[in-house]
């Protein structure tokens, strides 16, 4: 594989390619561009770019619903030498709030956007009287509608050294990293991620995942790109709403390469256990890489076992690992060797020893999946707390070197220097061991939550929750594990209270209705604690608390919280609203949802949303849409709306 000097040449060598880019939409909305039409169309868009003053150099924030105008709009901005900065469209107020302290953190920001986007954007600046960033929105936006160029842009001459693009950092930050990424470190790590799975121009790929996304990005565009191969963009929405046509396209595409984190194969079992998917053929698929958050070995094998009468390979299981601040890849498992694991003793994971084995099934064990050894250009080592390397089978932090590292956060020293070691290995806050030359990831060091492919900080989710009444940081414990039988991480809420427990119920409603309001995030656990454990030097001490939880401490108290089952008597005289309340109560856990309230605001995930909007789908085909509940956004309102459309 070659390795290119500049994404500029990535490019140039690609649209002579006969291949092409397929964006899925919805099941029978698709678009197609040639690599070739790629090129003339990011060069037209960039003419238009450098008509509005656009420069070398200056930032062009793409926030679009659209992945064709996404992609577009990214290489527009890389032939110009500007810096693309990708930002994920979100419907919480908190990624609104994460785009403007972008837009505030970048020097010569330029948005790039849709209009009705901007309108929201505006509406709501304006209301939080955010001044400065008005100013922003009503001068420096660039319309997608309003790009027509007579002329085509002057492609500009990167250098290996030159920003290709500034990765942030996924999820809900208050002070959100931007992670910058040199042409050297991309087209490194794109040779080497290429060079590893063994792609060639023959295979077909094909993701959900979003472009705002290092793995959907970089792995799923601009490596499948580079190895000159036809790949397939489907809109994540679309697959969240709608996550059957995941593999109904993979069969139609006779696709080679897929990739999903955790919750995708979990979503997509949700309904295919329950609707199947008769018809399709998944013999043609070589691979699926896994990656993004902790990889479950038991939910791997129900996926691969549910999909083996439609041929897939039980050996297509990819798992993988890698972080923004490496570019994506570090690690790669061997293609086609399937999947391999270590078990042990949940109690021996310490920093600096040895890892004590244990049985399957032992109700104190927890297996770990091997993520491969390093891709090319990438050194890993496993430190103690002082960077001294440990000998080999000792659990400890992991640390990279090579040229697919970043070398800085954008405009932020103090967290540049954190980020590396004396030495200048970078230091992934993850901690892993190596067995049999192989990585495993043990955990974190930091205390990242990771839901659904997206990293979250603690401290950020305690600041608002803390907003409570009676709260503050100091009540306040948030964090993420995956309890003992479970497949994904749960997000659980600490919340120091000495008081009867009879009146804690009103305290995990206001914080479930805050942070559905704020964050989207919907929160498993909120469990009452009389003591938060710290350090002497005064430094919570979460994973005290996470493994009190893990061991079943809590349950007793949780016992005495869990809403009574007074389903039967609460039923809404109205036979379809009493149904659609019986669906929620199948998919929003503990959270309760009454005919009049409203759904966006009872603390219950998009993601939950969708679920249940899909089970409402399954019983009453087409009658409800996930967009239609933003017209008409309680039970009781989709119950008239859908007897509207019977």
């Amino acid at each position: 594989m070659q390795l290119y000097n500049t994404l500029t040449d990535l490019l140039a060598d690609a649209r002579g390619k006969d291949r092409e880019i397929r964006f899925i939409d919805g099941e029978k909305d698709e678009s197609i561009i040639s690599f070739a039409q790629l090129w003339e169309r990011s060069l037209a868009l960039l003419g238009s770019l450098q008509l509005r003053g656009m420069r070398p150099g200056d930032e062009l924030v793409v926030f679009s619903r659209s992945n064709e105008s996404f992609v577009v709009a990214f290489w527009a901005a890389v032939l110009g030498g500007m810096v693309p900065v990708p930002v994920a469209v979100g419907i919480s107020d908190e990624h609104r709030l994460k785009l403007f302290r972008i837009l505030k953190q970048l020097d010569r920001a330029t948005l790039f956007t849709e209009e009705d986007l901007l309108i929201r954007l505006l509406e709501f600046s304006e209301t939080r009287e955010l001044g400065e960033i008005t100013a922003i929105l009503k001068t420096k936006t660039v319309l997608i509608s309003d790009t027509d160029s007579a002329a085509n842009g002057e492609v500009h001459a990167s250098t290996p050294e030159d920003i290709a693009f500034i990765q942030y950092s996924s999820g809900s930050t208050s002070d959100p990293k931007g992670i910058v990424l040199t042409h050297r470190n991309l087209c490194t790590n794109i040779r080497a991620i290429i060079e590893g799975a063994n792609w060639g121009a023959d295979d077909q790929a094909l993701s959900w995942m979003p472009l705002t996304h290092d793995m959907g990005l970089i792995g799923y565009h601009l490596s499948v790109l580079g190895a000159g191969m036809n790949h397939a963009v489907m809109d994540t929405n679309l697959f969240v709403r709608r996550p059957l046509i995941w593999m109904s396209k993979a069969s139609e595409l006779r696709a080679t390469q897929l990739c999903s984190p955790n919750f995708g194969y979990k979503h997509f079992l949700k309904l295919f256990q329950r609707k199947g998917l008769p018809g399709i053929d998944l013999s043609s698929v070589r691979q699926i890489l896994n990656g993004a958050e902790p990889i479950s070995w038991d939910l791997c094998e129900e996926f691969l076992a549910a999909l083996a009468p439609v041929g897939l390979s039980q050996s297509s299981m990819m798992p993988v690992y890698g972080l923004a601040e490496a570019t994506v890849g570090v690690s790669l498992s061997e293609p086609g060797s399937g999947m391999e694991r270590i078990t042990v003793h949940r109690h021996s994971l310490l920093l600096g020893e040895k890892y004590e084995a244990a049985m399957p099934g032992d109700s104190d064990a927890v297996s770990f999946v091997k993520v491969g050894k390093a891709i090319r250009d990438v050194n890993i080592r496993i430190t103690d707390d002082d960077d001294q390397v440990l000998g080999d089978g000792r659990i400890g932090n992991i640390q990279l070197f090579g040229n697919s590292m970043t070398e800085r956060i954008y405009g932020d020293d103090a967290a540049t220097a954190e980020l590396f070691a004396a030495d200048g290995w970078l230091r992934t806050g993850d901690c892993g061991v190596f067995v049999d030359e192989d990585l495993v990831i043990t955990g974190r060091q930091k205390d990242i939550i990771i839901l659904n492919g997206q990293n979250y900080y603690p401290h950020d989710i305690e600041e608002i929750v803390a907003q409570l009444d009676g709260l503050d940081l100091n009540k306040v414990v948030v964090a993420g594990a995956t309890p003992k039988g479970g497949q994904t991480e749960e997000l659980i809420a600490f919340i120091l209270y000495r008081q009867a427990t009879d009146d804690f119920a009103a305290i995990i409603e206001q914080l479930r209705d805050l942070l559905g309001e704020q964050t989207g995030l919907e929160i498993d656990q909120v469990i009452p604690v009389t003591r938060i454990p710290k350090t002497t030097s005064g430094k919570v001490q979460r994973a005290k608390l996470l493994q009190a939880y893990i061991d079943g401490e809590f349950d007793e108290v949780l016992d005495e919280l869990r809403p009574a089952d007074d389903a039967a008597n609460d039923a809404d005289d109205d036979p379809l609203v009493a149904e659609l309340e019986k669906i929620c109560r199948e998919f929003s856990k503990d959270r309760k949802i009454g005919p009049d309230d409203n759904l966006f605001e009872v603390g219950v995930s998009s993601l939950t949303l969708t679920e249940i909007v899909l089970a409402i789908d399954e019983k009453h085909p087409g009658k409800l849409d996930i967009s239609d509940l933003f017209d008409h956004p309680t039970l009781r309102e989709v119950a008239a709306f859908m007897k509207e459309n019977s």
